[in-house]
């Protein structure tokens, strides 16, 4: 089953994501930082990663440039997952690499729809020890 790893500092949402992620057979990782999350990344790559966008410290969105910058991982999906949601939001997010755009509250057929379109489409991220 695809591995994905939720970045949310939320608790509650955290929660959610992975209890809805389960229910679909997926194997769930969590960081509740982006420094965390990025962390695990190297050691642990997954195959998608569901990105808060407003996190402490580093944000969504400079951890998701940050992962597209690295050729070891440019291939792995990120959906940004956001209560902003104003025009122009999900453009921006897109902009520095976020490869879907997800608001709160998560519905679980769009989650689903995304990660589906987005596992089917991408090569699977490189072996572990590409990354380190």
């Amino acid at each position: 089953m695809p591995r994905i790893l939720v970045i949310e500092d939320n608790p509650a949402n955290l929660k959610l994501a992975t209890l809805m992620l389960n229910k679909a057979g997926h194997t769930v990782t969590s960081a509740q930082t982006a420094e965390d999350g990025l962390a695990l990344v190297r050691t642990e790559p997954p195959d998608l990663i569901l990105m808060d966008i407003q996190l402490p410290g580093i944000s969504g969105l400079d951890a998701t440039r940050l992962l597209k910058q690295n050729p070891a991982t440019r291939p792995i999906p990120v959906i940004a997952v956001t209560a902003l949601a104003m025009k122009g939001d999900e453009e921006r997010m897109r902009a520095v690499g976020c490869d879907g755009y997800l608001t709160k509250p998560l519905r679980y057929q769009q989650l689903w729809d995304s990660i589906t379109a987005l596992l089917n489409r991408c090569d699977p991220p490189p072996p572990h020890n590409e990354l380190t």
